[in-house]
């Protein structure tokens, strides 16, 4: 980590975990295992928001502490990130916006060859790991096709929002931003987010300051958690997290039509013959010539080329990474 092209290749891995993040439904926890980070990412969460940093802090000084909460690593990957989602909500916005099938099969292609590369890191398959893929894949997919509840303003229900949003965000094939949508949350925490930006009113911070204290514990339990399992458990770990990955396919599937949306009002909605809508919240998924018969033109060799470029770049990260090892 010491020379400027280690510390740019960790930027640039974390700009791509930026930009994963601002695509609903991909996880920059996907990004952060296939580029082979991500073991390193859980144990430096787990020190910093865990006593092992301030103890090192007092008892050896800085330079120590530093070292402890592996803070080259950490300053190198936000900056890649804070860059990433800047150049996520510009970019890939607009491509998610006028190019959606493209840009989604290009992910759908992502996740597959990313399943398979974490699937092929399980040292040995038993009994256990099979239970392990089968139930990850079952609750991932239960998850992508739930129904939204109703959100709370109440400070519980805000403070748990915080914890679930910020566990499934270093989850790989979890979203945080879906796991609000399920909770009913995004359209209390995302205006809240804004409005106390703005205007800085004593509710919408103290809204805003109980969720951030709810993702401050969950990604330090979370973390410590995970690490804890990887440590221990390592292969079902691993077959459960593939599990993920594959169930996670379901959402971001290319061909999709929306039936429920959120209003301006954040009124949940029936979709009917393409009306707009503030917020998409469920989805069913078509076959490419369902979809041109009822929506539109499927650019379905559009799709392709970018499902095989998905694929391709996760390979390549591989060999990539394989050669760093030697």
């Amino acid at each position: 980590m010491e020379k400027w092209s280690g510390k740019l290749s960790l930027a640039l891995k974390g700009m791509a975990m930026g930009i994963a993040e601002v695509i609903p439904g991909v996880s920059g926890g996907t990004i952060a295992f296939i580029t082979g980070i991500y073991e390193t990412l859980l144990e430096t969460i787990k020190n910093i928001l865990g006593p092992e940093v301030w103890v090192t802090l007092r008892r050896d000084g800085l330079g120590a502490a530093w070292s402890k909460a592996n803070g080259t690593f950490l300053v190198s990957l936000l900056a890649g990130m804070a860059t990433g989602v800047v150049f996520g909500v510009f970019f890939i916005t607009h491509l998610l916006e006028h190019y959606p099938i493209p840009l989604w099969a290009f992910f759908f292609g992502l996740i597959i060859a990313s399943a398979v590369y974490i699937g092929r890191q399980v040292q040995r398959w038993t009994i256990t790991e099979i239970l392990a893929l089968v139930g990850g894949t079952i609750l991932a997919y239960l998850i992508t096709i739930a129904t939204p509840a109703e959100g709370s303003t109440a400070l519980v229900a805000v403070f748990i929002a915080g914890v679930i949003a910020i566990s499934a965000l270093i989850l790989p094939g979890i979203s945080g931003s879906f796991m609000l949508l399920l909770m009913g949350m995004y359209t209390i925490i995302i205006p809240t987010v804004k409005e106390a930006l703005k205007t800085l009113d004593p509710d919408k911070l103290l809204i805003l300051g109980v969720f951030g204290v709810g993702c401050l514990i969950g990604l330090g339990t979370f973390s410590r958690v995970l690490s804890w399992t990887f440590k221990h458990y390592h292969n079902p770990t691993l077959a459960t997290l593939t599990g993920f990955m594959l169930g996670s396919l379901n959402k971001i599937w290319p061909w999709r039509k929306p039936v429920l949306g959120l209003d301006e009002s954040g009124k949940l909605v029936d979709i009917e013959n393409g009306m707009a809508v503030d917020k998409v919240i469920k989805e069913v998924n078509l076959t490419p010539g369902q979809f041109a018969i009822d929506v539109g033109n499927s650019y379905l060799l559009a799709a392709l080329l970018a499902m095989a470029l998905g694929l391709a770049i996760v390979f390549l990260l591989e060999r990539m990474d394989q050669r760093e090892g030697e």
